[in-house]
């Protein structure tokens, strides 16, 4: 039977991460993230991991990179602008074909910003974030019961496809407390198998090398085009979203993360005055759940997307719901949190009165 604690978020997140295997951990302190690196500190010493605060976020991102390629699994967390820094590494381990778990407590941008929760990081986690062609698988939780989670899915599918992946969370996420039910049945790393790629050693067997290019002509480009391969089967195969009282909704607002929470709140207060609205939560923010919203667009009126930026996630629902309906936005940028209240006249003044 699972035992259930009472936890911060970023301390469920700590634990998801030990109870998927990982044993690597490396990262520098930034607000409103540092109880992760913190309390990983206490866990890694612990357990016999290993724990290293390094003198950067680039020094920890080409520090996983290391770890990804012995075989082994390995993270680090950071806020915006540290996430910002460790871009180039993320782009080399995504050009090296590694997994790796990159966690993004957003806070207010862009800047050095503010502390407060926000979702102004979409773009960036769901562009690449970096240069070059890639993508990183990435996930969004709303409860410290995903944050616990969501670190064995997101290590499960980063070694499936060889590929970085991401968790987005935010700084109400990660500060707020909530029951957590742990698993009962934790990974451990030593039943795992060594991946193919794994740098250790190569006596009695052929040599591998693990690179982010090739300068043959023309090679570099063959690589791209298999891993856009690779990208069109994630898409294909990894669409995840949660679909809320939106069977005969006129109105689906589309939220993830803090913002689906306060929206829940917001459509029990619209249902209550028979206004039908439903909520669609998407899971993975890439690949983006295009199939589930193009098939309500084919019953629903209209939709709302409600975001703690300038409205980023707007152009994903656009296209995936091929412009068939009219899309409405609310949004609070800089650390702003939306209230259900607000989020409720939105809903009046699209549906009509209450």
């Amino acid at each position: 039977m699972a035992e259930k604690k009472l936890m911060y978020g970023n301390h469920a997140m700590v634990e998801g991460v030990i109870a998927a295997g990982c044993r690597f951990f490396a990262g520098y302190p930034i607000t409103p993230q540092n109880e992760i690196p913190e309390y990983m500190s206490v866990r890694m010493n612990e357990i016999g991991g290993v724990f290293i605060q390094t003198e950067s976020e680039i020094a920890a991102i080409n520090m996983l990179f290391g770890a990804a390629a012995a075989g082994k699994r390995a993270m680090t967390s950071s806020s915006s602008p540290g996430i910002s820094l460790m871009q180039e590494g993320i782009s080399y381990i995504a050009g090296a074909d590694m997994p790796v778990l990159v966690v993004n407590v957003v806070r207010g941008g862009p800047g050095l910003g503010n502390i407060a929760p926000a979702q102004s990081d979409y773009y960036q986690a769901t562009r690449g974030g970096g240069h070059g062609d890639y993508f990183t698988i990435t996930l969004a939780p709303n409860s410290a019961q995903e944050l616990y989670e969501f670190p064995r899915l997101t290590f499960e599918l980063a070694e499936k496809y060889r590929n970085p992946a991401l968790i987005l969370a935010d700084g109400l996420l990660g500060q707020m407390m909530e029951p957590v039910a742990l698993s009962a049945e934790p990974v451990d790393p030593n039943t795992l198998p060594e991946p193919p790629y794994a740098l250790s050693g190569c006596r009695g067997r052929e040599r591998r090398v693990t690179r982010s290019y090739d300068l043959k002509a023309g090679h570099l480009e063959e690589w791209n085009w298999r891993r856009n391969a690779k990208y069109a089967q994630i898409i294909k195969e990894e669409q995840r979203s949660e679909a809320v009282s939106c069977d005969d909704a006129d109105l689906i607002i589309v939220a993830y993360g803090t913002c689906a929470r306060v929206c829940g709140a917001a459509i029990r207060m619209a249902r209550e005055k028979g206004l039908k609205v439903g909520l669609l939560r998407p899971i993975t923010l890439w690949p983006f759940p295009k199939n589930s919203l193009l098939a309500l667009a084919k019953t629903a009126k209209d939709f709302l997307v409600v975001e703690m930026n300038l409205g980023q996630m707007v152009d994903d629902v656009k296209l995936a719901i091929e412009c068939t309906r009219k899309i409405h936005f609310h949004g609070r940028p800089g650390g702003g949190v939306p209230t259900p209240p607000e989020i409720y006249e939105k809903i009046v003044e699209i549906l009509g009165g209450a």
